[in-house]
């Protein structure tokens, strides 16, 4: 049975749980370790059971928690060489033997758990999203998005559940309180996904076959759950998919554990 569950999701935390019955990870920990802890205990889950924490890349909201999870419940944590280098300073000390290493675009294992970690445009030392393979399923992870490519698209299609960032609203962010230089950081290349992107990136991958479709990374400011599930509904409606007939569609929330979905 895989159990996938977006505890924290959003530009102030980011955490998402995954097991496939037997192996057990954390992608990112972006939160204080007791939040996290308390989040997993909310969907009946042990941290001390967890097989490792992948890590997407350095920024705050995704590494907060995970030296103090390692340290704590003695749990690797996996990243590739640029972002290791990049977060070592900022999560503390982790036993040498916690510190293991991918190579972005190369396939591992973890458990039970086939892993693969794709580039994605942002503006970190080696982002990446995640496809996890198990049980003849694809499960992927995908936020911090600046911009749709070719292949980034290629990584998600096939999935059966795919978590996929709807950051802001453009005409939120452009009026909001942010200076005009973070707010062309978020919009450009290197940032972060609009909802009517993603909405876009959902309708494409629906009409090609995924089905559960998870909105998450939602900015506190720029956006809100009803907006960024708004703007995906009308671009569905245009495309003749039906939320609950032909796909789901579920928002991943900013601070607090969403729903729990089982395959």
């Amino acid at each position: 049975m895989i159990k996938f569950c977006s505890l924290y999701s959003g530009s102030s935390g980011n955490s998402i749980f995954l097991s496939d019955g037997n192996t057990k990870v954390l992608i990112d920990a972006g939160l204080s370790g007791k939040k996290i802890i308390e989040a997993l205990c909310t969907i009946g889950e042990n941290p001390v059971e967890l097989s490792a924490i992948l890590i997407s890349h350095e920024h705050s909201d995704h590494i907060r928690g995970a030296g103090i999870l390692s340290r704590k419940f003695d749990i690797p944590i996996y990243a590739n060489e640029a972002t290791w280098s990049a977060m070592e300073k900022w999560i503390g000390p982790v036993n040498v033997k916690n510190k293991i290493y991918f190579e972005t675009g190369m396939e591992f294992v973890i458990g039970d758990i086939g892993i693969k970690a794709f580039s994605i445009p942002h503006d970190a030392s080696e982002p990446v999203g995640f496809n996890f393979f198990m049980h003849n399923k694809k499960i992927t992870t995908a936020t911090d998005i600046g911009h749709i490519t070719k292949p980034l698209l290629e990584n998600l299609i096939d999935s059966h559940i795919l978590l996929l960032e709807s950051n802001h609203d453009v005409e939120m962010l452009k009026v909001g309180p942010y200076p005009w230089m973070l707010k062309k950081r978020i919009m450009g290349d290197w940032g972060h996904l609009s909802n009517e992107t993603a909405a876009k990136v959902v309708a494409y991958l629906a009409e090609k076959g995924t089905k559960r479709f998870v909105l998450g990374h939602l900015s506190r400011e720029n956006n809100f759950p009803e907006l960024a599930y708004q703007t995906a509904l009308n671009i569905l409606n245009e495309k003749n998919i039906k939320i609950g007939c032909d796909i789901t569609l579920d928002i991943a929330l900013r601070d607090r554990v969403g729903n729990v979905m089982v395959l």
